[in-house]
């Protein structure tokens, strides 16, 4: 199993998302951004360090809202989401297809990548 750290951006009551490369497992589904955590790398670190390199841009981490876990033919990981804020909003994406700011009922409407559909409740 892989750890992965997922950023739940938050601003004025609308969150990012953003919509994963038609490359990736999961072509096309939408995502709270982030990856794969390195070896002996704390959680928070890897998230600073993937949006930025997935977004361009440097965020708070708030806190943990839940993990959930995922495991298919292809991958086995454990997702971490964080609740963060962005501390610039300049995003520019390198990974990504498309991106959007919805309220938390929108989000619903949305094809999200496995876990993270499931933590949709969690949220405020």
């Amino acid at each position: 199993m892989i750890d992965v750290v997922a950023a739940v951006i938050k601003k004025n009551n609308l969150y990012f998302i953003a919509q994963r490369n038609r490359n990736k497992h999961f072509a096309y589904h939408w995502e709270f951004p982030g990856g794969k955590v390195d070896n002996q790398e704390a959680f928070e670190n890897a998230l600073k360090r993937e949006i930025k390199e997935e977004l361009a841009i440097n965020i708070r981490i708030l806190h943990l809202i839940a993990s959930e876990k995922h495991k298919d033919e292809k991958i086995d990981v454990n997702v971490h989401y964080f609740l963060c804020e962005a501390l610039n909003e300049n995003i520019i994406l390198s990974e990504h297809e498309d991106m959007m700011r919805l309220k938390k009922n929108d989000l619903k409407q949305f094809k999200m990548a496995p876990g993270d559909s499931k933590i949709i409740k969690y949220l405020e």
